[in-house]
């Protein structure tokens, strides 16, 4: 009977964490601010209890999920309407460094020593100070760099030319399924695709891992490999 209690309960759990989440929108864990992680990590808390709790107090967890859930909605849509509050909640961009000039005082703000200032910086390929021109740290806890104009890679507007904009690509075929939305909004059809598929010598749909293309004709085909790769050839 316990057993059984704990599956109902960790199914409900589930089902409620699942549909509080959608409700709160979908984020990754590196765009939270400090003020979502901690409620993220509270909800999953209760929601862990209401799974094993075998007291009766099943309503009590789900409604306090629900009354954590109700707030973050409530303090989100004020927050995007308030400028002074957002800041409040989420926090504001710390510079840290900015035209030759490390700011100690802010480093400290930030929590942050100098050790994992430039560990952030070799991360994001800077190994010299110089080739930086603002660091910032964001709410969220990342770190953004406005590189030195000298130094950031050059682009074709800087060069003079005007190549053609690229397109993303759209998957047509799926573990052997044929995605004819996806077909239909590049404007092509089943027929365009088996002629692509022919000049490449691939026979049957059923082969095809993937196979994508954009508006270009811009074809790529993956065969479906039967064979595991060694692990030890990639070192």
């Amino acid at each position: 009977m316990e057993t059984l209690t704990i599956f109902y309960h960790a199914i409900s759990s589930v089902i409620a964490l699942f549909l509080l989440t959608k409700l709160m929108g979908c984020r990754q864990v590196s765009q939270f601010s400090m003020f979502d992680y901690v409620n993220g990590i509270t909800i999953g808390s209760i929601a862990a209890e209401m799974a094993i709790d075998l007291e009766g107090n099943f309503l009590n967890c789900l409604t306090a999920m629900v009354v954590y859930a109700g707030f973050i909605l409530v303090l989100t849509r004020l927050s995007q309407s308030s400028v002074p509050l957002r800041r409040l909640i989420n926090g504001k961009a710390i510079t840290l460094y900015k035209n030759g000039t490390l700011y100690s005082q802010n480093l400290k703000k930030a929590r942050m020593d100098i050790d994992e200032f430039l560990a952030e910086c070799r991360i994001m390929g800077y190994f010299d100070l110089s080739q930086i021109d603002t660091a910032i740290l964001e709410p969220n806890g990342k770190i953004s760099f406005l590189p030195v104009t000298e130094d950031r890679p050059a682009t074709p507007k800087d060069l003079g030319i005007s190549p053609q904009q690229e397109e993303l690509f759209a998957n047509v075929i799926i573990d052997g399924q044929i995605q004819h939305y996806n077909l239909k909004h590049l404007g092509r059809d089943e027929n365009w695709l088996r002629q692509k598929l022919k000049s490449q010598n691939v026979k049957r749909i059923e082969d095809v891992f993937l196979a994508i293309s954009d508006r270009h004709d811009h074809f790529q085909v993956f065969p479906r490999l039967s064979k595991i790769i060694d692990q030890d050839m990639l070192g």
